[in-house]
């Protein structure tokens, strides 16, 4: 019984060190809002991507069905520069006009945090963002729990060969829509402070409340 014991135990530490490894490999990348240059090739763009993107699929049990499926990407400055890059190259853009409109983004920036997001469920006609009367609210926190409205909700209706191809989560079951948030506030203050550790866009409604969240390391 001695030697049983003694040989389960190895195989149990070597279990759950694979599912630490998993789990550490399954973690949200630490992220930065931060201003610098990036140095991307045309082939990061999917990684970058993937990095600024949030999904969420809440259940309800009780009316056993799926209340949003949600899929958003926070338009980074990191994302911005990775996105320019791969979009001169699909489109054979000049260096030239490849830099202006990477300079015309990253100006924009400044000023706006923007986010492209998708979202599908059970009941369509609750799912149109840009309608103010509508079933969900979008709001921006920061880890502190302060809110930001959006300025803009703008509904995809067509997505262009080029959004779909960038944006993967569209389908012909999701409404795609942009939200931008403003950077700072009409007091001056940041909507996302330079120390924040987080911030979550939150869909908030009759039906319950779905947070995506981009986590960020110090600065």
């Amino acid at each position: 019984m001695r030697v049983v014991r003694w040989l389960l135990q190895p195989a149990r530490a070597l279990t759950l060190l694979a599912a630490l490894l998993v789990l550490a490999a399954c973690a949200a990348p630490v992220l930065s809002l931060g201003a610098g240059t990036r140095a991307f090739t045309p082939g990061d763009y999917e990684e970058v991507a993937e990095h600024w993107t949030r999904s969420a699929r809440p259940y309800d049990f009780g009316r056993l069905t799926t209340v949003l499926n949600l899929t958003a990407t926070f338009e980074s400055r990191e994302f911005r520069w990775a996105y320019v890059v791969r979009y001169g190259r699909d489109f054979g853009l000049p260096i030239e006009a490849r830099n202006a409109l990477l300079a015309e983004s990253l100006a924009d920036a400044e000023q706006h945090h923007r986010f492209f997001i998708t979202v599908g469920g059970s009941h369509p006609r609750d799912l149109d963002l840009s309608n103010e009367a509508g079933a969900w609210r979008v709001l921006l926190m920061d880890d502190r729990g302060r809110q930001t409205r959006p300025i803009e909700i703008k509904r995809v209706r067509r997505p262009t060969m080029g959004e779909r191809r960038y944006f993967p989560s569209i389908s012909s079951h999701r409404q795609a829509f942009r939200l931008v948030f403003p950077v700072r506030h009409d007091d001056g203050l940041p909507a996302l402070p330079s120390e924040a550790m987080f911030a979550v866009l939150r869909f908030t409604g009759a039906q319950g409340q779905v947070d995506l969240k981009w986590e960020f390391g110090r600065p």
